[in-house]
């Protein structure tokens, strides 16, 4: 029998960390460790996680010891680097980071972290031991533009994106509060939002040209996914366009082009992301939907876990959408 590998969580009471416990739970190659919450230390994950009663008797801890293989960092952002170094982390340790402190500068007195968008990284991910996971946001914009990018094809885009509450984490805010936020839309951060040079820095790279990003994030009356449209100017006809996004994906195990429209319902729950193009005129449109807990987080995690330990990056991700 396979010897299972010991991973720990840390921040494992908030959404993202939650959402990772419910996926390694059923991941065939991996034994949670621990799962730290200094606030919940020494509660069951069901109290916090309810949906787990009768799913694990794994209790949250308050101390980290350097006993697993990989660690899962599920931290508010700005505070990871701080962590690592305050805790004295085994440099035998693969650390996969769900915040934003290495996105933009991968350098690290301990090594370098590789950004996880697995879709233009694999293979530097395989060798990593160090892995920034991508954001929620700019992981469904950077799908929606990367086969166009990698034809040197972008100049100016104008993207609009919904999220659902998860998005915004699990403190309470006066814009995630159930009374605010039922019936209610609202857009935040408009062409300012944080995602926006990260996203940047990797369309840049195989653009080969700066790329004008005009982004507006949208909240939405939901709970969670991403619905993605952007626009740009194009002389190529759709079936031109399809093709490129076809050929760019083709093999991917997570992203699909379909030339049907796309609802969220599609890849909530999932790891999917699924891409729809449509064409007025010269203006092209390109959605993408995906899952900001799954592909937007703990999802792409697991998967970056799995690319780093030589596994298939499906295991332990094969998932289906609620239709209903």
């Amino acid at each position: 029998m396979q010897t299972k590998v010991k991973v720990g969580i840390i921040g494992a009471a908030g959404y993202t960390g939650g959402e990772l416990i419910r996926l390694l739970l059923n991941h065939p190659n991996v034994e949670i460790a621990f799962a730290l919450s200094r606030s919940n230390a020494y509660k069951p994950v069901y109290e916090i996680h309810t949906d787990l009663f009768g799913e694990t008797n794994l209790k949250f801890t308050n101390e980290y010891t350097n006993t697993v293989n990989v660690l899962f960092l599920c931290l508010p952002h700005k505070e990871s680097k701080v962590w690592i170094e305050n805790n004295a982390v085994s440099k035998t340790i693969k650390i996969v980071d769900l915040g934003n402190d290495f996105r933009l500068d991968g350098n690290f007195s301990q090594g370098e972290f590789i950004y996880g968008l697995s879709e233009t990284n694999e293979e530097a991910i395989k060798k990593a031991n160090y892995v920034a996971n991508p954001g929620c946001f700019a992981t469904a914009i950077q799908l929606a533009l990367l086969p166009l990018a990698k034809e040197k094809l972008l100049n100016k885009v104008y993207t609009t994106e919904i999220t659902g509450a998860t998005g915004a984490g699990q403190q309470l805010q006066s814009t995630s509060h159930f009374s605010w936020r039922t019936n209610n839309i609202s857009a935040y951060k408009t062409l300012n939002h944080q995602h926006v040079p990260e996203i940047c820095q990797t369309l840049e790279h195989l653009n080969k040209e700066k790329v004008q990003l005009e982004f507006i994030p949208w909240r939405g009356d939901f709970t969670r996914g991403i619905f993605t449209s952007s626009t740009l100017e194009s002389n190529l006809i759709l079936e031109q366009l399809y093709t490129i996004y076809e050929t760019f994906y083709n093999g991917n195990p997570f992203v699909f082009v379909s030339k049907n429209t796309i609802d969220l319902k599609q890849v909530v729950n999932t790891n999917k992301c699924l891409i729809h193009i449509e064409k007025q005129g010269e203006h092209v449109v390109v959605h993408t939907i995906i899952d900001n807990l799954v592909k937007g987080a703990s999802g792409q995690a697991i998967q970056n876990m799995n690319l780093m330990l030589g596994w298939e990056p499906t295991l332990g991700l094969k998932l289906k959408a609620t239709a209903f």
